[in-house]
């Protein structure tokens, strides 16, 4: 679907803005409809320089599509499959089936569909806000860095800092913290814009034990392509304050590699969690 849009920014945002709700197989129409009947969603595609989608649009659009059809909840939990790549030149259909809502908790699947088949699968958790105890348990956060340990990651059309260098083809441990800040933006995007930003550094991440290979080398010293993605909400936040994502990759065999991260507040509070597995296969590394 084309859209006016021309800078990054504004163009991910038009893709958050879901089409729909369509027909309802069954009977019905809309969100309303009773479950199990699918409510039906179209997402725009971002206007990137390559052919492939990037799986962090998905995984916004998928936070998106079960919040339009459970609107009275926030999604607490996302576990998204990518068994296919998806095509940038043709819209995102979204089948979302509610497998529970009660008033608490509500349960969602979601199918991203284009013409060869399903790109994409999710299930997707959500809960209605309550109070409850309040704790945790996880190292406490530097300082911001300053402005000139800012990167431009193209895929982040917003502040990015970091003290490391994914592109670095000296070896280095396998963590890296990226500190970030979105245009103001209304709360209720940061789930999305969030599990957009998990799903770009943590193959570069794993990369960073071996000599001689980066992020940069894509495409010519291995070939990469993320295969399931998860991310766990814990806390309300906003994507227009410092957000610190700080990431490890404990492992990397057999032509995968495994990330997980914490989305942390400038104030050290955990937000959110993420995880991921990805395919990774070096080429003439030994």
């Amino acid at each position: 679907m084309p859209t006016s849009v021309t800078d990054p920014w504004s163009d991910l945002l038009a893709c958050l803005e879901l089409d729909g709700p369509g027909p309802v197989p069954g009977g019905g129409s809309g969100a309303a409809a009773a479950s199990p009947a699918a409510v039906r969603l179209t997402g725009r595609n971002q206007r990137l320089t390559y052919h492939r989608l990037f799986g962090g649009q998905l995984l916004a659009q998928f936070v998106r599509a079960a919040g339009a059809v459970c609107p009275g909840k926030a999604v607490k939990s996302l576990h998204a499959l990518f068994p296919r790549a998806g095509r940038s030149d043709e819209p995102v259909r979204y089948e979302v089936e509610r497998h529970h809502e009660g008033g608490t908790f509500a349960t969602v699947a979601v199918t991203a569909r284009q013409e060869p088949g399903v790109i994409a699968t999710a299930s997707v958790s959500l809960h209605a806000g309550e109070d409850g105890a309040d704790r945790q348990s996880v190292p406490g956060v530097p300082a911001v860095p300053g402005a000139e340990h800012e990167v431009k990651l193209g895929l982040l059309p917003w502040e990015t800092r970091s003290t490391a260098d994914l592109d670095a083809a000296a070896a280095g441990p396998p963590e890296y913290e990226l500190w970030m800040r979105t245009p103001a933006v209304g709360a209720e995007l940061a789930p999305a814009l969030a599990a957009y930003a998990t799903d770009l550094t943590l193959i570069g991440t794993a990369l960073r034990p071996l000599d001689g290979v980066s992020q940069s080398d894509a495409g010519t010293a291995f070939t990469s392509a993320v295969t399931s993605h998860s991310v766990w909400f814990h806390r309300p936040f906003r994507t227009d304050d410092w957000l610190l994502l700080r990431q490890h990759s404990p492992v990397l065999a057999h032509g995968r590699c495994f990330g997980r991260g914490d989305l942390l507040a400038a104030d050290g509070s955990l937000v959110a969690s993420y995880a991921q597995e990805a395919l990774l296969r070096l080429k003439d590394h030994s």
